[in-house]
């Protein structure tokens, strides 16, 4: 790993820490050598994490859209990285959307989001000049629409906004804020969506590189705009998507 990518004496909060994504990014920031806090609902996994990983890994078995979370937050003693990875979907025809999803989706996607970020900007506040590194977990859906994706894309077309909002507020105290904008990456999220032929084949034709992505493909992005490595970027959406949104 590149020097500036090196994350020494760094504290790292991951939220959607179990599994997928989330447990990608938080080895990757842990192998760049930052003390992360995995934040996730399944104590199981992130038990597993912290048995692969050892010391440099504090669990959190928390809900992200609870007030207990964001108390928990709020009072951490310093945090210099915030990954707000923490989402999810539930496909469906818009004009079939129901008032409880959509309200799931925003609650989980934006809300929580905002809460979150707004509690970790407050602690990143208090190291003074030494500022932080805030990646909120976008998707090429927050650029682009998808049938049946109507909640998710707004979801995600709102965290882009809030973004370049707080990397403009907040770039004058040293606190860098960018998104992460995946295509379909094989999760377990998105496994039972693409272990159907029709989909995985809509997948296949809209990716120019033709091939699904990886969890490290991700994390490897997150880890990039993490690190000192991206010092000049802030506002901005790094798109893994092996040129979906380029067409």
């Amino acid at each position: 790993m590149i020097d500036n990518q090196r994350l020494e004496n760094k504290v790292a909060l991951v939220t959607g820490a179990g599994r997928g994504l989330g447990r990608a990014i938080v080895e990757k920031l842990h192998d760049a050598g930052a003390r992360v806090i995995a934040a996730a609902r399944t104590e199981a996994d992130l038990n597993e994490i912290r048995a692969a990983l050892g010391e440099r890994v504090d669990i959190w078995a928390q809900d992200v859209t609870s007030d207990e979370f964001i108390d928990a937050v709020a009072g951490l003693p310093r945090l210099d990285i915030l990954v707000n990875n923490a989402g999810a979907n539930r496909p469906e025809p818009f004009i079939d959307v129901s008032a409880e999803n959509l309200d799931f989706i925003i609650n989980l996607n934006i809300r929580s989001m905002f809460r979150t970020a707004q509690a970790a900007a407050r602690v990143m506040l208090k190291g003074g000049a030494e500022g932080g590194a805030i990646v909120h977990m976008s998707s090429q859906m927050g650029h682009v629409g998808s049938p049946d994706r109507t909640v998710y894309c707004m979801s995600k077309h709102a965290i882009e906004g809030l973004v370049k909002a707080m990397a403009v507020e907040l770039a004058p105290k040293n606190i860098r804020v960018n998104s992460v904008a995946p295509t379909f990456i094989e999760t377990p999220m998105t496994k039972p969506m693409l272990d159907k032929p029709e989909f995985r084949d809509f997948v296949f034709r809209m990716i120019p590189m033709q091939k699904i992505g990886k969890p490290e493909d991700v994390a490897n992005a997150v880890l990039y705009l993490a690190s000192p490595a991206s010092a000049m970027v802030t506002g901005h959406s790094l798109l893994v998507d092996g040129g979906w949104t380029a067409q």
